[in-house]
């Protein structure tokens, strides 16, 4: 279906349904066909832009509502054009049909042909002739005679429910528009059926050029008359909506008996017992899919105990980790302390041993002074009485008795007295002697070897 289209003009509208703001507007439409010269020079062409502004410099008067190209060829180019009101059509005509153009750089002229749009829409023969002839019909049965209306391109925003907030259309809003033409047995709007499209395997939402969403209905009416009425008056009309502000705008619709049995009681039990499988499919889907979702959740559930568990260990295994770490490191300053420790301790064992080792050197030093002198000593004591009789016997060799004569012939005391003075200042003589040859190079040297020791250790 076309785009709607603003209306200027209203004063033709028949009222469908003044409270819907629905009105039958008469179709106003022309073809005209510009039949288009042979093109002699190559790559020289004929513009349809200017062809059709010259179409609209013809007729000076009045404006076209809309003015658009059907069909372009080499041989013509067939415009279809609208006005505003059906009485402007023959005034139109007038000036365009039989008329020439006359294009800037041709020497052919164009020649016009104009005339009135012819609709496609069914009349009474076309019905009746269709159910007379068709064997599977029973015209005594609802839908399998001429009593229902097919309607396409209705638009959905027209007959939705003002106060629902939605753009769907209402089966209540289409029963109160139609019923003007008798009363209305039945009606459907497929699009509102959700499983439809699955049972038939077409699409109902339809788009218009302008991007509105419309829909297709079907009306079925008790009687013959009103369907009659219905067609005979929406033959040659399209449908107009006239809002609260009063600007009003205007779409084609394609309308048509329905050969279908779309709405005779074979077909409506046939499509609920579908409904019916589709409904118990979808419950099962549903269910499928509830169990599916239930599923998911508790696998989703287990891998987030499972990453929980996983997160837990991989924490424990890092504390552990950190833990042996740290227990490393006590150890390890734990063990250098102690190393440290019996470092100290050894070099402190090491400085007393030293030191014992010195006072063990310096006390054998001293002891062997001490063994020297005592045996020096002793030496020294054994050789005092021999050596003084050795050295008095040579300064007084006269005296010549033998000792035993001095024991025979008197005591040990006579005989001291006798040599005391000398022996005595000889003894002293010789202890000096011994004293500063022998006793004290021996205790000086013995004094310089432990000071070397000290100062090596």
């Amino acid at each position: 279906m076309a785009a709607a289209t603003i209306v200027h003009d209203t004063s033709e509208a028949v009222e469908l349904c003044a409270p819907c703001g629905l009105y039958l507007k008469p179709i106003t439409k022309m073809t005209i066909s510009v039949a288009l010269p042979q093109l002699k020079q190559p790559g020289k062409s004929i513009s349809n832009w200017e062809v059709m502004e010259r179409l609209k410099g013809m007729v000076q008067t009045h404006q076209f509502s809309t003015l658009r190209i059907s069909k372009s060829t080499m041989d013509f180019i067939r415009f279809e054009g609208e006005v505003e009101n059906k009485s402007l059509v023959k005034s139109f005509l007038a000036c365009l049909d039989g008329k020439t153009i006359k294009l800037s750089g041709f020497s052919d002229i164009l020649k016009v042909r104009a005339a009135e749009y012819k609709i496609d829409f069914p009349t009474r023969h076309d019905w009746d002739s269709f159910f007379r002839d068709a064997k599977d019909m029973n015209e005594t049965l609802p839908g399998e005679r001429p009593d229902t209306i097919h309607l396409e391109g209705l638009p959905c925003k027209w007959f939705a429910a003002k106060d629902s907030g939605s753009e769907k259309p209402s089966e209540e809003i289409l029963i109160k528009v139609f019923k003007k033409f008798g009363e209305i047995r039945n009606v459907d709007i497929p699009m509102l059926d959700p499983y439809r499209e699955e049972m038939t395997g077409r699409n109902f939402h339809t788009f218009s050029f302008g991007g509105h969403l419309n829909f297709e209905a079907y009306v079925q009416y008790r009687e013959y008359a009103g369907f009659i009425k219905a067609m005979n008056a929406l033959r040659g009309m399209k449908l107009m909506y006239k809002g609260d502000d009063g600007k009003a705008v205007a779409c084609n619709i394609k309308v048509s008996f329905d050969s279908t049995k779309h709405l005779s009681d074979a077909s409506i039990k046939k499509r609920q017992l579908e409904r019916q499988k589709l409904q118990e499919l979808e419950k099962q889907r549903e269910e499928q899919k509830r169990k599916e979702k239930e599923a998911e959740e508790k696998q989703k559930e287990e891998e987030r105990k499972q990453r929980e568990l996983e997160e837990y260990e991989r924490e424990r295994k890092r504390e552990e980790k950190l833990r042996k770490r740290e227990q490393k490191q006590k150890d390890r300053e734990v063990r250098r302390n102690k190393k440290q420790l019996e470092k100290l301790q050894a070099e402190e064992q090491k400085k007393l041993q030293e030191k014992i080792k010195l006072e063990e050197r310096k006390l054998l030093l001293a002891q062997r002074n001490l063994q020297s002198i005592r045996l020096i000593a002793e030496l020294l004591s054994r050789a005092k009485v021999p050596s003084i009789f050795i050295s008095e016997a040579n300064e007084e060799p006269s005296r010549t008795k033998p000792f035993t004569d001095l024991r025979v012939g008197g005591d040990r005391c006579s005989l001291n007295n006798r040599f005391s003075t000398s022996r005595c200042y000889s003894l002293d003589e010789k202890v000096k002697k011994v004293q500063r040859n022998i006793i004290f190079p021996v205790v000086k040297h013995a004094h310089i070897d432990s000071k070397a020791f000290g100062a090596r250790t």
